[in-house]
């Protein structure tokens, strides 16, 4: 008999649609990942193969969305093990920013739309199934959830100079991850009444602005649930 939150449908949209301009714009989610993890072949992980596989492992979720930029799908095909280019599986191209991508693989899912669905950057090889469940698990609860960890700096907000305008609580400031779980009918309204608003930096944000009276909920992160950004980041 299932449960309660196994009877819902769940999508997975992999964000891989940028351009790595801070690694030297050499595409980080096709790197090899480190430490070294191996297919079901004995042939070395991609970066994009790890997340994608973090959500491909769970039957929970039913369909995988992966966003590339224009004319990437065969090189993202390439990095993608066999085990993993199943039916379930699809890709999308990417817009100019990752609100215009997420967006377009938000519309793709509106055919036959998911109950909840899940946003993850293609840049977080290293989640896993605990941590998404519970972001699952809460959004199913609440409409939506995020992923957080907790600052080991102390947070300043600046101004445009430079100069520090306020000295914020370490206590009351969290570090949102990914993935974001939302109900998708909502999370897709709310990415329709913002598309003529650009510089959101995360669907959660999206959320807080477009959809009232239903806060975000934050489930515990993971400190190994970190995203690649410069070079270093893969060492």
């Amino acid at each position: 008999m299932l449960s309660a939150s196994e009877r819902y449908s769940i999508a997975a949209v992999i964000c891989a649609a940028g351009s790595s301009v801070r690694m030297g714009g050499i595409k980080k989610e096709y790197q090899p990942v480190v430490p070294v993890q191996y297919d079901e072949e004995g042939r070395v992980l991609s970066v994009l193969a790890a997340a994608v596989r973090a959500f491909d492992a769970l039957k929970r979720v039913k369909t995988l969305v992966v966003v590339v930029p224009l004319g990437h799908e065969s090189s993202a095909q390439a990095v993608l093990p066999d085990a993993l280019r199943t039916k379930r599986l699809r890709f999308v191209t990417g817009g100019e920013s990752r609100q215009s991508s997420v967006y377009r693989a938000l519309l793709s899912l509106a055919s036959d739309p998911p109950d909840y669905v899940l946003i993850h950057d293609g840049a977080r090889p290293w989640v896993d199934a605990a941590l998404i469940n519970r972001v699952i698990d809460a959004a199913i609860r609440y409409g939506a959830a995020i992923p957080t960890v907790p600052l080991i700096e102390t947070p300043k907000e600046c101004d445009t100079g430079g100069f520090i305008t306020r000295h914020l609580k370490r206590s009351s400031v969290l570090a949102a991850q990914t993935p974001q779980g939302f109900a998708f009918a909502d999370i897709l309204t709310a990415h329709k009444k913002a598309h003529a608003h650009t510089g959101y930096t995360d669907d959660a944000e999206l959320w807080g602005e477009w959809i009232e009276g239903r806060p975000v909920a934050t489930v515990s992160g993971s400190k190994a649930n970190r995203k690649i950004t410069f070079a270093e980041d893969l060492a």
